[in-house]
């Protein structure tokens, strides 16, 4: 059964300043969904779902439905406020969603099969799709409660003009996942990599520390998962403006009580993203570099 691509595209990104998914960076208009998509594709996928917002639906079909129609099977869904459980309520001036964890299962009626889960705004590299996809491919039956994860090297994840969070892994044997550490302003400074604890003080973190761009590989029973924890998280936060329902903390859960497993699967790959505004760029220039060492084609749909 070939795996799902499910891209969490619901996203403004405040720091961004506009709505970076649909930005062109590549030389014929491409955007990072295009890369994500093509990658995806070449690996072996069969389905994409996008999790989107009503409002931005009308750009999303103009640009993306008809690209892909004869390429792979696409579909929509939308992460929304009131998407919750009709017995919970929850402070009617909030405005954001419930984060990650909620954004995936909004497309619960859209998924049957495994799945991998990224963001519509950072370039994963095809190695990692192909790495994801080889992950349920090479399971003789797939196992329902190991899920994977994506790692990255942290040196290749930074961005050039901000500091950026990132869920630090640590692993145990066989590179078993025993919980995600989130890390925030992490910053290259000429003493090396360093974050900011809540005290303010600098720790450094080395350079090949493994941690997690969102990229995760899931069998359906992750959506029965988020299911069955989600109505407990709202009722807990139903007063909140700001709390989220986050895809590392439901997996740290599961880990904790025994009920699932993630293998992390190191990639060498390079990632890159739009988390800042500045990063335009840099991110067209990379995949120019792409280009031309023959990665990709000049046009990708033609």
């Amino acid at each position: 059964m070939k795996p799902t691509l499910l891209i969490m595209a619901a996203g403004m990104g405040s720091r961004y300043g506009t709505l970076k998914q649909i930005d062109k960076i590549g030389p014929s208009g491409e955007t990072i969904i295009d890369y994500s998509v093509y990658d995806a594709i070449k690996a072996g996928f069969g389905k994409v779902v996008f999790i989107i917002r009503k409002d931005i639906e009308k750009d999303f079909k103009e640009i993306f439905l008809n690209k892909f129609a004869d390429k792979i099977h696409t579909d929509f869904v939308f992460q929304e406020l009131a998407d919750i459980p009709p017995s919970v309520k929850f402070n009617q001036k909030r405005i954001k969603p419930w984060g990650t964890g909620h954004a995936i299962r909004a497309a619960r009626d859209k998924i049957k099969e495994p799945f991998v889960v990224i963001n519509a705004d950072d370039f994963y590299g095809y190695g990692s799709f192909e790495m994801a996809a080889s992950f349920f491919s090479g399971q003789k039956k797939i196992n329902n409660s190991t899920y994977c994860l994506i790692g990255y090297r942290l040196k290749n994840t930074l961005s050039d003009f901000g500091s950026v969070s990132r869920g630090v892994c640590e692993t145990g044997d066989n590179n078993d996942l025993k919980k995600i550490i989130e890390r925030t302003h992490i910053t290259q400074m000429e003493k090396g990599i360093l974050y900011e604890d809540g005290k303010g003080v600098l720790i450094a973190l080395d350079d090949d520390t493994t941690v997690s761009m969102n990229m995760w590989g899931f069998t359906p029973s992750f959506i029965e998962h988020l299911n069955a924890r989600f109505e407990s998280f709202i009722k807990a936060n139903e007063h909140s403006l700001k709390a989220e329902f986050l895809i590392p903390t439901v997996v740290n859960g599961l880990i904790n009580e025994g009920k699932a497993g993630v293998k992390v699967l190191e990639s060498n790959e390079k990632w890159f993203g739009m988390t800042y505004k500045e990063d335009k760029e840099i991110v067209t220039k990379k995949i120019h570099k792409l280009i031309e060492k023959g990665i990709y084609p000049l046009s990708l749909w033609k």
